[in-house]
């Protein structure tokens, strides 16, 4: 027979009339018996490190931060966009994998049970590249994002203005239902809202097309294709806010359009009129001011318009042009999350005068840990920003979705 052993083109049968044995060091039996011992030596350690593992299971963290990099952080984490594992709060529970800035890939999503209570928090390059795995006793922050542009039916209500964002049966809020995972870490943060999606088509797309995914978006409700555009938006991984026509100091000649909410209007039709507008599109986590300045300063007509907001679950940016400075303490008093930008960023449509504004925000980050900027989605606009943010992101800044901002 034919030595199946032999090497290729080569028979293993000897001679007719050849003679001899096999010579020790090609011995069937000793081979057999050396790769026994081979066998033997790996199921050994095997056992050894599942017992290792079995005896240091309870002392592990409950939170591990895994940094991968090619090069070791320098000893400033804060300037590098690296993550400490010292800065995680000692009860999160979550776990986070950062990778380093050139690696762009995303890994793909786990497809299991437990599925939605793992968050991607899908980033453009420059910054870490955060995964977070979230402990499934957890409140839920955050949709995964093959989902996210999908509304979640317990935390909408059917009414005559559409489709309504309200707190769900178990006390889960929109604002954390539709919120874009940010890593928790501390450090500086930057939030940037870009507003007036939808009313552009051409305008819209370029932003989708350009814009990191961190950078939060408002459409305008009298946009065209909102729930396109939403669904879009949502897929990319944008956080989103509603904005909303309220009276501006001059009106009517300085006039946002139709559905605008006035401080002489009654009760019931600025709340017909918010609802309408809330009613346009779905997964968004709040609403901001469009123009406003004269009805954020009247309590009275604020304060119905802000216990609306909180009751459904939603948060409220001021975006720095509606003034109304005692607005923050007002939604304070009614439970109502709020935040109130810093910078606008494009109140000169020039791509140097918009980078000294981002520039702002990153000292005022420097300063307070967190900066808020708005604009509107012109071009030289969000091809500003999305310039700019990459580059932040490689000087240590996070930027957030304005929800993590939110108080």
């Amino acid at each position: 027979m034919s030595d199946l052993n032999a090497p290729l083109g080569k028979s293993g049968r000897k001679p007719a009339g050849a003679k001899g044995r096999t010579p020790p060091n090609k011995s069937p039996r000793r081979t057999r018996t050396g790769t026994q011992v081979a066998v033997l030596a790996v199921f050994s350690a095997v056992i050894a490190l599942n017992a290792w593992s079995f005896v240091e299971r309870d002392t592990l963290p409950k939170t591990a931060v895994i940094a991968i990099a090619d090069t070791p952080p320098p000893a400033d984490a804060r300037t590098t966009g690296s993550v400490e594992a010292a800065a995680q709060p000692k009860d999160d529970h979550r776990v986070q994998i950062i990778y380093s800035d050139d690696k762009g890939a995303e890994p793909a999503p786990e497809q299991d049970s437990d599925q939605q209570n793992i968050s991607e928090g899908r980033t453009s390059e420059g910054g870490p590249k955060v995964i977070v795995i979230r402990d499934p006793g957890e409140e839920t922050v955050g949709q995964p994002l093959q989902v996210a542009h999908l509304p979640d039916d317990s935390a909408l209500e059917e009414s005559r203005w559409g489709e309504l964002p309200i707190r769900s049966a178990d006390g889960r809020r929109p604002m954390d239902i539709y919120a874009r995972p940010w890593s928790h870490a501390g450090g500086k943060r930057i939030a940037v809202v870009i507003g007036g999606l939808g009313l552009s088509q051409s305008g819209t797309l370029h932003a989708l097309e350009t814009l990191p995914p961190e950078i939060t978006l408002a459409f305008a409700p009298r946009g065209n294709s909102l729930m396109r555009w939403m669904r879009q938006a949502r897929k990319e991984g944008h956080e989103l806010l509603v904005q909303v026509p309220m009276e501006p100091f001059g009106y009517p000649n300085n006039d946002p359009g139709p559905q605008t909410l006035t401080v002489e209007a009654s009760v019931d039709a600025n709340l017909d009129n918010l609802r309408w507008a809330l009613g346009q599109i779905t997964n968004y986590t709040g609403i901001v001011n469009y123009l406003g300045g004269r009805l954020a300063r009247s309590p009275q007509a604020m304060t119905p318009i802000l216990k609306e907001v909180g009751e459904r679950g939603l948060l409220y940016f001021n975006d720095g042009t509606g003034g109304g400075e005692n607005l923050g303490v007002l939604a304070s008093a009614l439970n109502v999350p709020y935040v109130s930008g810093n910078v606008v960023i494009d109140g000169t449509q020039d791509p140097a005068a918009i980078r000294d504004r981002l520039e702002e925000l990153e000292k005022l980050a420097d300063i307070n840990g967190y900066a808020i900027g708005s604009g509107s989605a012109l071009e030289v606009t969000v091809d500003t920003v999305a310039s700019w943010a990459n580059e932040a992101k490689k000087r240590g800044f996070e930027i957030v979705g304005v929800s993590a901002l939110a108080r």
